[in-house]
């Protein structure tokens, strides 16, 4: 049996839609009737509605408030992804006496900045992340981490900490001339696109947020000390034997002293157990590309290193609920959040949480796909994302 796409949202003055989103791309249609409760039915108190439209498969039900016009429907967003392009500008920017970061611009030059923001942390830009921004429209900014990818020195933890992340987007933004822009991140990179907004929340124009990580204990305890075991113990039990059974108790721990040995074998050897772990269980369906990439032991050792590194030191934040806690800094700030229902590296838990206490944050559940932003369902809707904050900007100027 197929799935039914259902959206429900509410239309409101302000550019914030709180909403809620199953997104599917079959074409089963609905068996009528469907009923909504009167209570569901009634506004947000935060603010006024204009109208509640349920669309179900391609049907559309609307019901308006008679003392209200109701507004105008948005033209269809494009769901593909665009095509390769090559950046026009790349280049090395050195932001600590020990670091220097790689960095590359592409699209339009005079367009609406965008900056990437790669998860991990470790796992480094690629070229196909340009491809959810629209190349006319969007100024397209990458960079590589601290350690990460082409940056240097390579899978470096010294003076690599959040902290340091967040300066680093600062200062590339005030190096490139950028007033504000639009933040977009996935997985760690979500992480990283909640702190920076929280602590510069006048630079950001917009998020597009995929694949929540909130780095609380329980979702790294769920990953790296046996919760997704259950669900995929094939691919478990490798990371787990790689560990005697006395150093059982804290897996992260028991990783951190093989990733900073003095033996390089023993770095790799642990470098590749941690990433292929993690890249087995990153799509749906199993993604034999992306699983040989536990294979390269230049990525795996900055991937694996660096994660073990910030997962350690609980992210550097002072708690655990540190960025539910200051929510209200962004909260006004235009934000979509695109999660896969079977999302096993960052369960859905964390982007339910951070819905629930910002709900003017739009959630989209893609329900046919996990963590991976190349899952097709993902790919689509982090594109539909960026078409809204496109068609805001333009409304606006």
């Amino acid at each position: 049996m197929g799935l039914i796409g259902l959206t429900i949202s509410r239309s409101v003055f302000s550019v914030n839609r709180p909403s809620l989103s199953l997104v599917c791309s079959s074409n089963v249609k609905p068996i009528l009737p469907l009923h909504l409760s009167s209570s569901f039915l009634s506004p947000p108190s935060y603010t006024r509605r204009r109208n509640l439209v349920l669309r179900v498969g391609n049907l559309d039900y609307k019901y308006e408030n008679e003392l209200m016009e109701p507004s105008k429907e948005l033209p269809e967003s494009n769901r593909n992804l665009y095509p390769l392009i090559e950046p026009y500008d790349t280049g090395f920017f050195r932001v600590s006496d020990i670091h220097a970061i790689y960095y590359e611009q592409s699209g339009n030059p005079s367009g609406h900045p965008v900056v990437f923001l790669h998860g991990g942390p470790g796992g480094g830009t690629t070229p196909s992340n340009r491809r959810f921004f629209d190349p006319d429209f969007y100024r397209i900014i990458l960079f590589d981490q601290r350690g990460a990818g082409k940056s240097t020195p390579h899978a470096c933890l010294e003076e690599n900490t959040t902290w340091d992340l967040i300066n680093d987007i600062e200062k590339l933004r005030e190096y490139l001339g950028i007033p504000e822009w639009q933040v977009f991140g996935g997985s760690w990179g979500s992480t990283l696109a909640l702190v920076y907004s929280q602590s510069h929340p006048e630079k950001v124009t917009g998020l597009v947020l995929r694949g929540i990580f909130l780095l609380r204990k329980k979702e790294i305890d769920w990953f790296y000390e046996g919760g997704a075991a259950a669900i995929f113990p094939d691919a478990w039990e490798p990371f787990r034997d790689l560990i005697p059974e006395a150093e059982r108790d804290c897996f992260i721990e028991a990783y951190r002293k093989r990733l900073n040995s003095d033996n390089m074998e023993t770095q790799y050897e642990a470098a590749r157990a941690w990433t292929k772990w993690e890249m087995m269980t990153a799509h749906l369906l199993p993604n034999e590309e992306n699983i040989k990439r536990g294979d390269d032991d230049n990525f795996s050792l900055a991937f694996a290193r660096i994660e073990n590194h910030y997962f350690v030191n609980k992210g550097f934040f002072p708690s655990d609920s540190f960025l539910l806690d200051n929510v209200d800094k962004i909260r006004h700030i235009n934000t979509t959040i695109v999660q896969g229902r079977y999302d096993m590296c960052c369960p859905m838990m964390s982007a339910w949480d951070l819905h629930k206490i910002w709900p003017e944050a739009e959630l989209k559940v893609v329900p046919d796909a996990g963590h991976s932003a190349n899952e097709p369902g993902i790919a689509a809707e982090l594109v539909v994302a960026n078409e809204k904050l496109k068609s805001i900007i333009k409304n606006i100027s």
